[in-house]
């Protein structure tokens, strides 16, 4: 047999030349930038969310939760869909509906509703992301260009994850909570009226049918799993939490029996056999991991403990995330000399650095320490993804570019999902060992003062001055204490990335042979 060579369908006047290339790539990061937003830009929204719409602490969650166990869930399904009915037509259909959703999230009336629109952009955002990486597979084909293409998306998916808490301040100073949302509709219409002129159409030449048993498996095996990791944070290993992680374990493992049977898979397991590929895709979920965790902190840390507004707290991560995006688009020359394990590795320990900047000083931490480790964190988790990212999709055939870039895009979305879950449920557990309540409270005002430090400055707003003044001092203690210890967590996450990359990251001149294999 011959290696699958993918086919693709260019519009009129939707030439290869250089810099059409490079427009293509402009129009691609449009989507990309909105939905890794869209994960962050929620958390300074939730105060005047909450006092919008007064939803109970489950609905709260949900509204949080939701978006990242849909999108999770479908992302595999959505590449392989990709594959089958074209790359450009799925991420046009998912724009539009991202568009729409967001607009209705914004107005939405009730906490059920916005729950609602959260599911739905969680189902949208799934068409987007992987549809856009593996355009890039298609759309550059040299290798130098392939992987400088892929340091911008990279940079630019990182990058707007710490965008969101500086556009959700910024928004936030002038506007109401739905303007976090609203902000996708504008973008997506340009993106709409400019992607049938530069994106080609590209699709698996060979697909087979679409195996729906192994869509609901898939989604069978990622939301269980990312709930149950979710439960446990929050409450411990409970019954619902054993039963939600043996169901999502039971479903992976006969989605893994069915696709190694299929003569056409859904999803190619064989790629996890390549070392590149399954230690890119381990990199890439550390290192999430690592930065939502230190965003869910940091952001608290800045506005409740350091007394910034949203806007000052955004700008304050400012250096770092350009740091990021420098970092990323300058490993592609280092990583031209050297061998990717070393440069991801020494990226990741740089990480580690900023992690262990916190983790010494903790409460002590100034302003100008915490944008000094939020800039080491950046710096490494950007050279790293941006090498790891071109070695998962160099290690697969063109032919399956969507189901190779969902899953890496599952591998950032389930780091997104641990990074708030396992960080921010430890810290949050911390702080509810250590807070000491005043006297003088009511059964409400102390549930809600002892859940979180959001929550004990907001009943301490309306308490009497000396009281509030006990109350905000011990919560933010109490905060603080945790903060050290999470922090500590990172240090190990990053490190422990680092040495996957110097373990699996070692035959890069391997994987096109690879990935030539695997086509045929």
């Amino acid at each position: 047999m011959t290696t699958l060579e993918v086919t693709t369908h260019r519009q009129p006047g939707a030439g290869s030349s250089t810099a059409r290339r490079w427009v293509a790539l402009a129009v691609l990061m449009l989507p990309v930038l909105l939905v890794s937003v869209d994960n962050t830009v929620l958390a300074f929204a939730l105060p005047q969310l909450s006092e919008a719409l007064q939803p109970t602490g489950t609905q709260l969650l949900w509204i949080v939760d939701v978006y990242p166990l849909v999108l999770a869930g479908l992302l595999v399904p959505m590449g392989s869909l990709a594959d089958r009915v074209g790359r450009r037509r799925l991420l046009l259909i998912g724009a539009t509906g991202f568009a729409a959703v967001s607009a209705l999230a914004a107005f939405a009336p009730t906490a059920a509703l916005l729950i609602a629109a959260r599911a739905g952009l969680g189902l949208f955002g799934a068409m987007l992301m992987p549809s856009t990486l593996s355009l890039l597979r298609n759309i550059f084909t040299d290798r130098e260009e392939r992987r400088l293409a892929i340091a911008i998306w990279a940079a630019g998916f990182a990058a707007g994850a710490a965008l969101g808490p500086i556009v959700g301040g910024l928004l936030l100073e002038h506007f109401w909570w739905g303007s976090v949302f609203l902000l996708a509709v504008p973008v997506l219409v340009v993106f709409l009226l400019a992607a049938p002129a530069f994106l080609p159409e590209s699709r698996d030449p060979a697909p087979g049918p679409l195996d729906v048993t192994s869509v609901l498996l898939a989604m069978g095996t990622m939301t269980p799993l990312v709930w149950a990791i979710k439960e446990t944070t929050k409450h411990g290993p409970t019954v619902t939490a054993i039963t939600l992680a043996g169901v999502g374990l039971a479903a992976g493992a006969v989605f893994v029996r069915r696709q190694l049977r299929r003569p056409v898979p859904m999803l190619d397991v064989r790629l996890f056999r390549v070392s590149t590929f399954t230690g890119g895709v381990l990199v890439n979920l550390l290192s999430v991991f690592s930065l939502v965790g230190f965003l869910f902190f940091v952001s608290q840390d800045l506005q409740l403990v350091h007394g910034l507004s949203p806007l000052q707290a955004g700008l304050t991560l400012l250096p770092g995330t350009v740091a990021m995006v420098v970092a990323g688009l300058l490993v592609v020359r280092v990583a031209r000399v050297l061998p990717p394990g070393p440069v991801v590795a020494g990226g990741l320990t740089i990480s580690a650095l900023g992690y262990l900047l916190i983790s010494l000083l903790g409460g002590s931490a100034t302003l100008a320490v915490i944008a000094a480790a939020f800039v080491l964190l950046t710096v490494g988790i950007g050279a790293a993804e941006t090498i790891s990212n071109d070695l998962i999709l160099s290690s697969a055939p063109p032919s399956r570019a969507g189901a190779a870039s969902a899953i890496s895009e599952t591998a950032y979305e389930v780091g997104a999902v641990l990074g708030t879950a396992v960080l921010g449920g430890i810290l949050s557990a911390s702080y509810r060992r250590s807070v000491e309540l005043p006297a003088g409270l009511t059964p409400s005002e102390a549930h809600t003062a002892a859940e979180t430090l959001g929550g004990a400055s907001t009943v301490a707003a309306g308490l009497p001055d000396g009281t509030a003044e006990a109350l905000l001092a011990s919560a933010q203690q109490a905060f603080t204490s945790g903060v050290g210890m999470t922090a500590g967590i990172g240090v190990v996450l990053t490190l422990t990335a680092a040495a996957v990359a110097l373990a699996t990251l070692r035959d890069p001149r391997g994987n096109e042979a690879a990935a030539d294999r695997l086509g045929t």
